[in-house]
């Protein structure tokens, strides 16, 4: 639940019937094979009642990129300039997100609180964007009204960005260790968050709840992940930790597995293991910069 007077949109008023939302690629361009998914996506959100408009950076023009980190930037800037748009959905994910950071203008994105969405690598945008305005963004790739063929990702996605309700970021979780924790929630995906580490746009640790998932690596890529998290000292600022999905990993069975060894490097701290926050396609959300509480009799 999120703690009241924090409600995940943070005051700002629910969007309603008609408005528009910025569409961006901030990471790795799309293949053009890709196209009948965002049409459809369009197709999707049109159903749903508010209006997409996609950025001109799109689609892949050499190797990865749908353009320079400069004018990535500047296509994400636009739609944050534009009183118009309400919501920004990055529907990429790769490698490449955390280039356009030294280009952003910050001081117009903290003026213009509107949520940034994605997931994987947009990781950087999202904790870069907290640590630098103080505005809330999530942690969901909003392609997944594509690609989940039940409807429970459009119903909840509906319910919660136009009515009001927090269906989309409701999630069941096991704790591990501990039966409460509360804080600021940071974090994403393990191995894009640390792109962040020694800049000035990973976010202050202090007193936080981190969200770990990851889609790709084994053992060895999460053993070095968790270790420089502890030699940065993370692990002795939080106040607990969200364990999302690991895709790889857990589908290999590999051992130890990730719930034993992030609690070999966090000792004593908070953990909660969920299913529901990752890259699986029935993934919730999660809202980066805002206070979360998880009991233990919350599920």
């Amino acid at each position: 639940m999120y703690r009241q007077g924090y409600h995940p949109w943070s005051g700002r008023k629910v969007m309603k019937q008609g408005d528009k939302v910025g569409i961006v690629c901030c990471s790795n361009g799309l293949n053009r094979n890709r196209g009948s998914d965002v049409e459809k996506l369009v197709r999707i959100l049109t159903e749903i009642g508010i209006t997409p408009v996609i950025s001109n950076h799109i689609y892949t023009k050499s190797a990865v990129f749908s353009g320079t980190g400069i004018e990535r930037a500047q296509a994400l800037m636009r739609f944050y300039a534009d009183d118009d748009i309400k919501v920004i959905f990055d529907i990429s994910g790769g490698d490449i997100a955390n280039e356009i950071l030294p280009y952003l203008d910050f001081e117009l994105i903290r003026e213009h609180p509107k949520q940034f969405w994605g997931y994987s690598d947009l990781t950087t945008i999202l904790n870069a964007i907290y640590t630098k305005t103080g505005n809330t963004g999530v942690l969901y790739q909003v392609m997944n009204l594509v690609w989940d063929e039940s409807g429970v990702q459009r119903k909840n996605f509906a319910d919660t960005i136009l009515g009001g309700e927090d269906s989309l970021f409701s999630f069941p979780f096991q704790f591990v260790q501990g039966d409460h924790m509360e804080g600021i929630v940071t974090g994403g995906n393990i191995r894009c968050l640390l792109k962040l580490a020694g800049t000035d746009f990973f976010p202050d640790m202090r007193d936080k709840l981190l969200v770990l998932e990851a889609l790709g690596g084994s053992l060895p890529q999460f053993v070095t992940y968790l270790s420089q998290l502890k030699c940065m000292g993370v692990f002795a600022q939080i106040k607990g930790i969200v364990l999302g999905t690991f895709t790889q990993m857990e589908a290999e069975n590999i051992r130890p597995d990730i719930t034993t060894l992030v609690q070999k490097y966090a000792g004593d701290l908070p953990i909660v293991k969920t299913s529901r926050l990752g890259h699986g396609v029935d993934s919730c959300g999660v809202v980066i910069g805002a206070y979360k509480v998880f009991d233990n009799v919350d599920f």
